[in-house]
């Protein structure tokens, strides 16, 4: 029998120090939620953020939550020291930032997903982008 080689990763003080730094920035930036609840009577999911504001939300227009039982809606968990929603007997979760700027999911989600996916940048991503474009540019798809 084979012997697996084992793989360590090794992360140094210095990736630590920059990750932190990167949530720090992140946590400056982000709206975190206070508290939320479901609001049978409008049938409408209420989130209260850090600052007071209180937004609220068609559960309609929530991905995952559009055909939900009402009896179901009302057990909602925050998650992430308030940067998620999560619906345990849904098996739902919700981004609070993205909600905030009008992502519920579906198609606009995706796009969302994919505009953020696309816009980062990298020194490493750039010399990528260089060396296929010396090389002709991105193939072309094949049929399978």
């Amino acid at each position: 029998m084979r012997k697996r080689a084992a793989h360590r990763v090794v992360t140094t003080d210095k990736q630590i120090r920059e990750a932190i730094a990167r949530a720090n920035e992140f946590a400056r930036h982000d709206r975190l939620a206070r508290a939320v609840k479901y609001d049978r009577g409008s049938d409408r999911v209420v989130i209260e953020m850090g600052d007071g504001v209180i937004v609220s939300i068609p559960r309609t227009q929530l991905e995952g939550l559009e055909d939900a039982a009402r009896r179901n809606l009302s057990k909602i968990e925050l998650l992430g020291g308030g940067s998620g929603l999560h619906w345990p007997e849904l098996n739902v979760d919700h981004y609070v930032p993205g909600i905030l700027n009008g992502i519920f999911g579906t198609k606009k989600w995706m796009a969302e997903l994919g505009r953020l996916g696309g816009s980062v940048t990298s020194a490493a991503k750039a010399a990528a982008a260089r060396r296929n474009g010396k090389k002709g540019g991105r193939p072309k798809a094949t049929a399978a």
